[in-house]
């Protein structure tokens, strides 16, 4: 087995945002054969530039996707941006050919916008604003020849994203995902939280709840590690590393698996969520129409406001409890485990008493 690192790639959204401004310097008549580009965290990225044209009262360019050793349907292909000169300050971003638009609640963008997610959105504008002329602005098109076809091979027509893909990205960099190597990449952060002399850590699914543990709620950054989906990987090298208690801090799409004993958490090994909200939610005594209509949607996002209308939302708690029961019987008691549940804007929807013992003599802002 080889030593070599794996690659890593950029983004749809740092393509994006690369191609945007490249068709800006274009339009000035600066053709560039790469760029400079500001990923959301404020790390510059470099992307060739494939190619760059003018057009009347405007530019338009390309990057070639290059999703470095991850296995990624969009490697490869090409993401166009159209810019079009406005006398009018700010930056409108619309979806063109192949790229899908929103039109299911509960996902980063509101119903009607193109799928671009928001940090994406980010770039791209900080991308376009730092070329133009001072006062004025852009509508920038992006575009994916042969988005359509290749997004029916993702979730994006069970979520409600119709005609083509999302151009997404909440670092701006593909991490290599081949699982063992990514797996085994994601296990030394236990042992330096321990080295740091901890014996509590908090295990964030994604970079979402891992910046809403630290940057909301005031947990210390040296103590919470991201599991991605291998959350049962995870918990067995915590006891391997002697840790005492893990607190799950994640995103309820996330933490409703690990309720239902899902412990490989990536949509394809097993996507029980709506029919495990459905059945706590009958079980805490939802009328059928709710069970009805949680399992009619498409996100855990888009069924809060359900159990909301229901006033059901103390099953959120109960679904705190049996996900850190859960993971506490996969570890054979080895570990206890708190669990807090929160939403993408980083609400707190539900959490448990371990949770907030952990969470208190970490020092966070709940009270």
């Amino acid at each position: 087995m080889s030593d070599k690192p794996m690659r890593k790639g950029i983004t749809t959204g740092t393509c994006a945002a690369a191609a945007a401004k490249a068709a800006i310097m274009a339009w000035k008549g600066q053709p560039v054969a790469a760029v400079e580009v500001i990923s959301p965290q404020g790390v510059a990225l470099v992307a060739p530039v494939a190619g760059s044209y003018a057009i009347a009262g405007g530019g338009t360019a390309w990057v070639i996707k290059d999703a470095g050793d991850d296995p990624d349907i969009t490697n490869g292909v090409k993401i166009v941006a159209e810019i079009m000169i406005s006398g009018e300050p700010g930056v409108m971003i619309k979806a063109g050919e192949g790229v899908g638009t929103v039109t299911k609640p509960g996902l980063a963008m509101p119903v009607g916008e193109p799928a671009v997610n928001p940090g994406p959105r980010a770039m791209i504008s900080r991308a376009v604003e730092e070329c133009l002329p001072p006062g004025m602005g852009a509508v920038v098109t992006i575009s994916v020849p042969g988005g359509e076809k290749l997004a029916t091979r993702t979730l994006n027509p069970i979520l409600g994203i119709v005609g083509g893909l999302s151009i997404i990205g909440t670092t701006g960099i593909v991490e290599p995902m081949s699982e063992e190597a990514f797996k085994n990449s994601l296990v030394p952060q236990i042992s330096v939280v321990q080295a740091l002399g901890y014996n509590e850590i908090v295990f964030a699914p994604g970079k979402i709840g891992q910046d809403i543990a630290i940057n909301r709620y005031g947990i210390p950054a040296a103590a919470v590690v991201q599991t991605s989906n291998f959350i049962g990987h995870m918990l067995e090298h915590a006891v391997k590393y002697g840790m005492r208690r893990v607190l799950l801090f994640g995103h309820l799409g996330k933490i409703v698996k690990v309720s239902a004993g899902i412990f490989h958490t990536h949509n394809r090994m097993a996507d029980a969520r709506l029919e495990t909200l459905a059945a706590y939610l009958a079980a805490g005594g939802a009328p059928q129409a709710a069970v009805e209509e949680v399992l009619a949607s498409t996100t855990t996002e888009a069924v809060m406001p359900i159990i909301a209308r229901y006033d059901m939302t103390a099953v959120y708690k109960v679904l705190a409890e049996r996900a850190s029961a859960r993971a506490e019987r996969y570890v054979f008691g080895d570990l206890a485990v708190g669990t807090v549940i929160v939403t993408l804007k980083g609400e707190i929807l539900g959490l448990d008493q371990t949770a907030r013992e952990i969470g208190g003599h970490l020092g966070w802002n709940i009270r």
